[in-house]
């Protein structure tokens, strides 16, 4: 049986028919086409399939998706333009902090909350918010590095880790 899922994604509202077992990450991927969060573990361990709910970020893999009814979905899609990338994708670029990109786009969504919340965030509050994420090839330190960066920058500024 089939539910009617009526939801934000990356700012559009979207409505579809959804199995009540349907994991958000399913339906985000394979039903919106949305290949930017990626599946892991399955398990909510290694944040390769994070996404933004109501600007948290959860496991997709672990929400299903009717959970999502009446929410705002953020994916890494929903950050920046090809032509214009924002400010945490041009950082992980710059500090060499992608290097096989599969934990990359949850890497970035949780970093981008962490600095909403906390604009000025110390390097043990960058690497406690990213601690849910495991990134097998660049060793934390470049992603901590571009993190940093961006929450310098938009101090400097005077805006919000947007």
């Amino acid at each position: 049986m089939k539910y009617i899922l009526t939801t934000q994604i990356n700012g559009v509202s979207r409505e579809a028919a959804v199995s009540a077992k349907t994991t958000l990450a399913e339906f985000l991927r394979y039903e919106m086409g949305l290949t930017g969060l990626k599946q892991g573990c399955g398990e909510g361990e290694c944040g390769a399939c994070t996404v933004l709910l109501d600007g948290v970020p959860v496991s997709s893999c672990l929400v299903l998706a009717l959970e999502a009814e009446g929410r705002e979905i953020t994916t890494i899609e929903g950050l920046g333009t090809p032509a214009k990338l924002h400010p945490l994708q041009e950082s992980f670029v710059e500090h060499g902090a992608i290097q096989c990109g599969f934990c990359t786009p949850g890497m970035i969504l949780t970093a981008k909350s962490l600095l909403e919340k906390t604009p000025a965030p110390k390097e043990s509050d960058i690497r406690s918010a990213l601690s849910g994420n495991l990134c097998r090839c660049t060793g934390y330190q470049k992603i901590v590095e571009a993190v940093s960066r961006v929450a310098r920058e938009t101090r400097e500024k005077g805006g919000a880790g947007r």
